[in-house]
């Protein structure tokens, strides 16, 4: 087995994101020496982790097992698993660019259920290299919050050349909004909807639709003298979260806002997440009674506009004593997505637990997402993102001393000339 030491200083790869470069990629490496965060059980304070090809394959506690690959001492560095932001818009809105890269809201029609982020996202955006620099190694993006129904979100690695090669899950969800920002778009265009009302009804109707169609659907299956509904890409899209197999993320900051999206997936029995929840601390004790999901975030803004009013860097703190599963976000580009430790630590100085905000990036949104068989833990099988600090991940100033993603050292801290045979 090859022995390689931890050292400094650290460098980028060459190649991202427009691929993962190849250093030790697609065999076997044995990190030893290091503390590991399952986010699944105890910390191991002096633990090996071994992975094969993209995969985690054992982890356990010093000394560790003699065999073939190749062995890195992390001398004492801390192991996470990849970092989860589960609402961005990574790659719907381009770095540095204006509408040619604005690919996030389709303002012509207020219902656009069939929209694709797969379709949207370049994964060439400089900020998937960001994303990997951070440790962030999975993502879920998608379309914005114009219209009451925005299309679908897809979970994402942050490393690769090809989007189909990429996708976790997709589609993961369908988007809806409600509250302000359909308003304010549509307001502009003097068309539906230009009220709250209006934009839970456009949501209803596009819902009811979709049930007659799959009931038509499936009419048309049992009995052959019934001719099947007319092709409706829109109820078709919408079929898979009236069946439960993909979720349904309804943005909503007010307090009010959230109630109608609670309303109306438990109308169409929907499994629903909220996204942003900003209002959510002022009614804790019924999101705890109706079992909700919270991805919380943005806080670390401005409040920029009315629904915003109440807006505190405390509510994961509180959700998170209420029981309530909460993950922070950092709703890229709104806040640059490298900066979601940051947004952690934030929660933590103001109430959040040091371990609900660690899984609030990794095991949280993994599981709110429905994605935690792969990623958001350090056990085997799941796939070898990691992610490694010397100093406190959630401090604000510690940059990861590397990373691995999908079994490759994409990011490191790794002396690749001190190989020794053993």
């Amino acid at each position: 087995m090859q022995k390689v030491d931890f050292c400094f200083p650290f460098c980028l790869s060459s190649g991202l994101p427009g691929g993962s470069p190849d250093f030790f990629a697609g065999g076997i490496m044995l990190f030893i020496h290091c503390e590991l965060y399952p986010m699944e059980g105890p910390v191991i304070s002096d633990g090996w982790i071994e992975t094969k090809g993209s995969r985690i394959e054992k982890i356990g506690k010093m000394p560790a097992p003699s065999g073939c690959g190749r062995m890195i001492d992390c001398k004492g560095a801390k192991v996470y698993p990849g970092f989860v932001d589960a609402h961005t818009h990574l790659g719907m809105w381009e770095d540095a660019l204006t509408f040619e890269g604005d690919d996030g809201n389709e303002e012509t029609d207020p219902v656009t259920p069939q929209l694709r982020a797969i379709d949207a996202v370049n994964p060439r955006d400089r900020c998937f290299t960001d994303a990997l620099e951070a440790g962030i190694t999975t993502v879920v993006t998608g379309p914005g919050s114009a219209n009451p129904i925005g299309g679908q979100m897809a979970a994402l690695k942050t490393y690769g050349d090809c989007i189909d090669e990429m996708i976790v899950k997709a589609p993961l969800a369908i988007k809806m909004a409600l509250g302000e920002n359909p308003k304010t778009v549509y307001h502009g265009k003097d068309r539906t909807p230009s009220t709250r009302m209006a934009t839970a009804a456009l949501i209803r109707e596009e819902l009811f639709k979709a049930q007659r169609y799959l009931s038509d659907l499936k009419r048309s299956e049992k009995d052959e003298d019934v001719d099947p509904p007319e092709f409706d890409i829109k109820s078709e899209a919408l079929i898979p979260a009236l069946q439960r197999k993909i979720q349904v993320h309804f943005h909503a900051h007010r307090a009010d806002d959230i109630f109608t999206a609670i309303r109306i997936a438990e109308e169409f029995h929907l499994d629903y997440v909220i996204i942003h929840g900003t209002e959510g601390y002022e009614i804790a004790k019924t999101l705890r009674k109706k079992k909700a999901r919270i991805l919380s975030g943005p806080f670390f803004t401005d409040r920029s506009k009315p629904e915003l009013h109440d807006q505190t860097p405390a509510n994961p703190g509180i959700l998170e004593k209420f029981g309530i599963p909460t993950a922070i976000v950092t709703d890229h580009p709104v806040i640059p997505l490298q900066y979601l430790t940051m947004c952690a630590g934030l929660a933590m100085r103001e109430g959040m637990s040091r371990e609900g905000a660690l899984r609030a990036i990794t095991l949280t949104p993994a599981e709110i997402c429905g994605i935690s068989d792969r990623v958001g833990s350090l056990l085997p099988g799941k796939d070898a993102d990691l992610v490694f600090f010397f100093g406190d991940p959630l401090s604000g100033y510690e940059k990861p001393a590397a990373v691995v993603a999908g079994g490759k050292i994409v990011f490191e801290h790794f002396n690749k000339n001190s190989d020794s045979e053993q």
